[in-house]
């Protein structure tokens, strides 16, 4: 077992006996594009949803002084062990549940350095 599984398995436990922080939510990737031979976009592709669990939380300092920083972003935390791959800013994330159910756009992503989590500067869509 990771470090990762290990902590996402606490956090989920104590989110399920104390609803919350971490509530179910999915990152919504664009699908691949299909281009004709002169480049257009015949087919948009389909959206791929992956299933997660996040928090969201206010902004950090950094994130707060990170170019293009707008009042209404929060900090999103996504719990690795909780999905597939990679997350870059072209991905949305939908919270399914808890206080800030809703759509968020990914800003910015990084992650901390034992790799638990995702760690998102994320705006509502």
């Amino acid at each position: 077992m990771s470090i990762a599984e290990a902590f996402a398995g606490i956090a989920l436990g104590l989110s399920a006996n104390f609803g919350g922080p971490f509530f179910d939510a999915k990152v919504i990737d664009q699908g691949e594009a299909e281009h004709d031979d002169g480049g257009s976009i015949v087919d948009p592709g389909e959206p791929i949803d992956r299933a997660c669990s996040a928090q969201i939380d206010a902004c950090t300092e950094a994130m707060r002084s990170e170019q293009g920083y707008s009042d209404k972003d929060v900090r999103l935390l996504i719990l690795r062990a909780t999905i597939e791959g990679d997350l870059d800013t072209d991905a949305m994330v939908e919270m399914l549940a808890g206080p800030g159910a809703g759509l968020f756009s990914i800003q910015s992503v990084g992650t901390d350095p034992m790799a638990v989590y995702w760690e998102c500067r994320a705006r509502p869509a």
